[in-house]
């Protein structure tokens, strides 16, 4: 056979193949444990946590693996391959494949109850929010307030303020040596600082009367929007989340009894 029809062949056979994962809709993930199973789906918008995942899942990577930190009415985490056959007592959190997949934060993917979300290393050693390449958690929530959302708004507008900070740092030293000024570090933190103050007051964050809401009425834990990237959710199996978290910790949130996953399957 000639080699431009092979590779019209093959150009064929892959063309099929992508048409058929679309027709097929969005990936989704069954998580068996002794407590029931969790149904999740995964978001199109994600591409690449839903790409890692589907891998890890496929190797049999978080077969045998513990929830090692459940939090009631906030979440329940896992992902460490270190868990694996963990003793009692044994710091759990840190392990992971060797790598991190890049934040891909979108704006309508929130914390509802039920949200898949990447765990992450925190910000003083992670400013890029790089996800982990395994440890993932899923939100069980709680309704909230008014009052509470109001604060999660005040709470949110911060963190972005503060995340201009260095940019307005840079600005304002270049603008001193521009002037011919001797640049003082301790000045330009004072100035930035003052001019992130001022970008807050002209833009103040205000959650969307949509994603108000559900958070009033489904639950979940929003002052995490925008932090963790969200990249699924639960389509069953909620009551099995919500036996997990009710079971009792160590003091490092670890169930006293060991919740383990015994396969991940896609399907």
């Amino acid at each position: 056979m000639k080699s431009s029809t092979i590779t019209k062949i093959c150009l064929l056979v892959s063309t099929l193949l992508l048409s058929n994962c679309s027709a097929n809709g969005p990936t989704k993930i069954i998580i068996y444990t002794e407590y029931g199973n969790i149904e999740l789906q995964l978001y199109e918008k994600t591409p690449e946590h839903r790409d890692n995942f589907i891998k890890l899942v496929e190797e049999g990577y978080y077969d045998g693996i513990l929830f090692h930190r459940v939090i009631k009415d906030f979440m329940i985490q896992a992902g460490d391959p270190n868990s694996k056959n963990a003793q009692p007592g044994t710091p759990l959190g840190q392990g992971g494949p060797g790598y991190t997949v890049s934040a891909e934060p979108v704006a309508e993917y929130i914390h509802k109850r039920g949200a898949l979300a990447a765990a992450r290393l925190p910000d003083h050693v992670n400013p890029a929010k790089a996800s982990s390449g395994s440890q993932f958690y899923i939100v069980q929530g709680k309704p909230c307030t008014d009052e509470e959302l109001d604060q999660v708004n005040v709470r949110i507008g911060i963190q972005y303020a503060r995340q201009l900070i260095p940019q307005f740092i840079q600005e304002e030293e270049a603008a001193m040596q521009a002037s011919g000024q001797a640049v003082h570090p301790d000045s330009a933190q004072v100035r930035a600082t003052r001019r992130a103050s001022a970008w807050l007051d002209e833009n103040p964050y205000r959650m969307s009367e949509e994603d108000r809401q559900v958070y009033k009425t489904i639950g979940g834990v929003p002052h995490l929007d925008g932090e963790y990237t969200v990249f699924g959710e639960v389509t069953k199996g909620m009551d099995v989340i919500d036996r997990i978290a009710d079971l009792e910790t160590d003091d490092n949130n670890r169930p006293k009894n060991n919740v383990i996953i015994k396969r991940m399957r896609v399907y």
